[in-house]
């Protein structure tokens, strides 16, 4: 038997990712960035924030955000899940989180490299999503007529 490094080990370890099996820490991932509160907060940040309008489009530049300014743009969202969902995010290295000693504190929330990439994804999920809405709803109302 050969002993491998910890580099090599890892190496391994990525090669076998498979997200469907159940035990592969990449469907805890997946689960995670699947959240719609995940892909609205990533779209954000990613975007400048964007417009407040539904439909606008996210194609700003990626800048620090205020926790009251993502707040007031991902309206419906909770004050617990954005804090939960925010620290996940800060966990996995998506975000940075920059606490400014100001009274009262200024938080800002930031995408790193690695979220940065992750939100070219998500704005492209999130335009699909906009762009098809209306075909949905038809298909939508078309099944639930048939199942009636």
């Amino acid at each position: 038997m050969t002993t491998m490094t910890a580099a090599q080990k890892r190496a391994q370890a990525k090669a076998e990712y498979d997200a469907f099996l159940a035990a592969c820490p990449s469907r805890k991932l997946l689960d995670r960035i699947s959240d719609k509160w995940v892909t609205l907060i990533l779209a954000a940040l990613g975007s400048g924030g964007g417009s407040p309008e539904p439909g606008a489009d996210c194609a700003g530049e990626p800048r620090s955000m205020r926790y009251s300014e993502l707040s007031r743009q991902l309206a419906g969202v909770s004050q617990k899940m954005l804090t939960q969902t925010l620290r996940s995010l800060e966990r996995d290295g998506l975000i940075t989180r920059t606490a400014t000693p100001t009274v009262p504190v200024t938080v800002c929330y930031e995408l790193t490299d690695l979220g940065l990439s992750l939100h070219q994804l998500m704005r492209g999920l999130k335009a699909w999503a906009e762009m098809h809405m209306d075909d949905v709803l038809a298909n939508r109302a078309t099944y639930d007529a048939g199942a009636a």
